[in-house]
């Protein structure tokens, strides 16, 4: 099937801004359950767009491969507080984890990364679990100590999908992808976009205990590592790529483990070879076909053109197969609904990207 639009395609819309008790829904996420079902997660954000303020985890799970959605869940709050950045992941048994991030409503990323806010008003890690495919969850388990050193201001998971490693030695292991800042040096801030840095969270026993497995930070200006998705390839390698706002070429970099995340091959490159924005992406592979796809912006100026580009040599080199449309979009999440179809969640709308989440089913013998 050639790139291009077509009308064909069956598209529904799980969040709307202004419904169900929300200004407006960010941050997509989306799984597939073990019992076939779609949980798509984002934050629900009460008062306005804002990063910061009262926001929640919600979800809502459709039973039909995307095509309708069950009512909204709310999955993880803190009062009036943010709860945000799902990064959802289904554990061979069944399980679904979703790790997150808390801190206080009027802690925002710069205050945070100017080292303005005290614990425990700053960002801190929770893990909490479903055992009956997204129906109902645990309450939440901080992890905070094992996952963030000290001196790390800002923290993010994903935002996406996480992964458990399915092949090779390293099978089983929980890896979510995951960003920080640093503390500054000299007479700088910490405000400067050069202390951002990427890492990964690690469990070999399903989620009971974590530990920060690879931490590529480097204070150059050159790969501003940020937000980071990840995906096992063939053999169990593991292909991270992240936003990147610097002064390497393009907007993002990308970078491989043979461990299962607990180090990087070389520490994270640029990868000019995916045009767009800076803004957040997704990464998938699917199995068979064997191929690697990208999700995200390809307008090179602003957050729009939702794009789902693939790679046949693991990430080195990517092209475009399937463009959604030329509206406004940023956000998105990929997943693997059925052998025939991959499901696109992401932020658009026809003048902001803010507008919805909505959900698109695209044939994979396109994406292949």
């Amino acid at each position: 099937m050639a790139v291009g639009v077509a009308a064909s395609y069956e598209v529904s819309v799980p969040f709307r801004a202004g419904e169900d008790g929300y200004a407006s829904f960010r941050i997509p996420a989306v799984v597939r359950a073990a019992d076939g079902a779609l949980l798509a997660f984002c934050e629900g954000r009460v008062g306005s767009q804002e990063d910061h303020g009262d926001i929640d985890i919600v979800l809502r799970r459709s039973t039909d491969g995307g095509r309708t959605w069950g009512p909204l869940q709310v999955v993880a709050e803190h009062g009036d507080d943010t709860a945000g950045n799902p990064a959802p992941v289904v554990l061979d048994g069944g399980r679904v984890l979703l790790v997150h991030v808390r801190n206080a409503a009027e802690a925002t990323e710069q205050l945070i990364r100017l080292g303005q806010v005290a614990p425990p008003d700053g960002r801190r890690v929770w893990v909490l679990h479903s055992d009956d495919h997204g129906r109902s969850w645990s309450s939440p388990r901080e992890i905070t100590a094992s996952v963030k050193k000290p001196g790390w201001r800002w923290y993010a998971t994903t935002p996406g999908h996480a992964l458990q490693v399915r092949q090779g030695p390293y099978a089983g292991r929980v890896v979510i992808p995951a960003n920080h800042s640093a503390p500054p040096s000299g007479s700088d801030t910490g405000a400067e976009g050069k202390y951002d840095g990427s890492h990964s969270l690690l469990s070999d026993d399903d989620g009971a205990t974590w530990r920060i497995g690879y931490t590529d930070s480097r204070p150059n200006g050159y790969i501003n590592a940020n937000e980071t998705t990840a995906a096992e390839l063939p053999g169990g390698r593991l292909y991270f790529n992240c936003r990147n706002d610097s002064t390497a070429p393009g907007t993002r970099a990308d970078a491989h483990s043979a461990d299962g995340g607990a180090t990087l091959e070389r520490p994270f490159r640029p990868q000019a070879g995916l045009t767009g924005p800076v803004v957040q992406g997704s990464v998938l592979h699917l199995a068979d076909p064997d191929v690697l796809l990208f999700s995200g912006p390809a307008d090179p100026g602003f957050r729009a053109l939702m794009t789902v580009r693939a790679s046949r040599d693991g990430g080195v080199t990517w092209r475009p197969v399937h463009t959604v449309d030329g509206l406004p979009a940023a956000y998105s999440d990929l997943v693997r609904v059925d052998d025939a179809t991959v499901g696109l969640l992401y932020e658009t709308g026809d003048f902001h990207a803010y507008t919805t989440i909505t959900f698109r089913r695209i044939p994979v013998e396109e994406l292949s």
